[in-house]
């Protein structure tokens, strides 16, 4: 069976693992996407540690757990995103504006969107966790 969105498939896992308790969990396949999205879950501190396997395959992603991840998700379709657009965004993503971030993809790279307002930049939406 083909895989139709790693990206998807990856936080699934992720929130999976998250509720039930455990401390670690494998990410495969392992993709650019997914790994600049866990670097920003680590940058704000909802992650561990991120260790990259090679297997001389697509590659695996191993994330430790730490307990502080609610929910995260993708939204697909990837819709397009204006900087005075960003307010209405997080409304509709977040429970609240004190916490949760969402995460876009710029031609600068991938950031949440806090980053893009501050740079200036657009994108199309990724996903958003809290």
């Amino acid at each position: 069976m083909v895989r139709m969105n790693v990206l998807a498939d990856a936080l699934k896992s992720l929130y999976n693992a998250e509720k039930r308790g455990k401390r670690q969990v494998l990410i495969r396949p392992s993709s650019k996407v997914i790994i600049k999205f866990l670097r920003v879950m680590q940058k704000f501190g909802y992650i561990g540690d991120v260790t990259l396997v090679d297997d001389h395959r697509s590659g695996k992603i191993v994330v430790n757990l730490i307990g502080r991840l609610n929910k995260c998700g993708v939204i697909s379709p990837r819709f397009d995103v204006k900087v005075a657009d960003t307010e209405k965004i997080i409304a509709n993503l977040l429970p609240s504006r004190q916490f949760g971030h969402v995460v876009i993809t710029t031609s600068q790279g991938i950031m949440d969107l806090e980053e893009a307002r501050s740079k200036h930049t657009g994108g199309k939406i990724l996903g958003f966790f809290y």
